[in-house]
């Protein structure tokens, strides 16, 4: 990374913060709409080691709020083109793809050798709620997104322990699931608006399909990666 790179988040950070975000490992779980911002933010911050987790592929819906959807990803692995990208922002980036869904049975590879952080930004709750669950019986720093879609307002995003979080529908279902556990260590990016109420899509295989807006999953992604950037430069 060069210097010039980082000279302006040196100048708000210090160089003991830019040295600390050079150092620092995050493991991001989610490379679409939310996670493309989220990867955005940190690599452009000079974060200096990160693992992408996604199984999926880009498609022709993902253009309306995917960053790293573009004609020349449609159909390529979303882990891979997140690499992609880091590399052509800062080429010295340590930046590995993992190509598998996060599950019981796949996180402890994926988080082998504990990273600093985990940046949760999956959209199946099951998925989800497994990451985060692992992630706080280990004392791993989780900041995690939660539903980004059904929302136009973006005076109505917070950030808050999943404790305290209000209002989401996804941040009351993870709660629930995880309530046994001190959650203490999960940081959530969340909206206070009421979902909007649509028809019901579903897709070829059955999975819901929730509308959405260019702006909003990048609010919460650019957010997400601010509140990570804060913590490793601080800490």
């Amino acid at each position: 990374m060069s210097d010039d790179m980082c000279a302006r988040t040196g100048l708000l950070l210090g160089e003991e913060g830019v040295d600390r975000l050079r150092d620092s490992t995050v493991v991001l779980a989610g490379a679409g709409a939310v996670g493309g911002y989220v990867l955005e933010g940190l690599v452009r911050a000079g974060v200096g080691h990160i693992r992408v987790i996604d199984s999926d592929v880009f498609s022709a819906s993902n253009m309306n709020r995917q960053i790293l959807a573009t004609m020349d990803t449609i159909g390529r692995n979303k882990a891979d083109v997140a690499v992609e990208r880091a590399r052509s922002i800062n080429p010295d980036i340590d930046i590995v793809a993992i190509n598998s869904m996060v599950s019981e049975e796949t996180i402890p590879f994926i988080l082998k050798d504990v990273p600093d952080v985990v940046a949760d930004a999956i959209d199946t709750i099951s998925y989800k709620v497994a990451l985060l669950r692992y992630a706080t019986e280990h004392n791993i720093v989780t900041f995690s997104s939660m539903g980004a879609a059904l929302h136009t307002d973006a005076t109505s995003i917070r950030v808050d322990t999943l404790k305290r979080t209000k209002v989401c529908p996804l941040a009351q279902s993870v709660r629930s699931r995880l309530r046994d556990l001190d959650t203490s260590m999960i940081t959530c990016v969340y909206s206070e608006e009421k979902p909007m109420i649509k028809p019901d899509s579903r897709d070829d295989h059955g999975k819901s399909i929730l509308g959405s807006l260019p702006t909003i999953p990048a609010l919460f992604g650019m957010t997400l990666a601010n509140q990570i950037i804060l913590y490793l430069a601080q800490r």
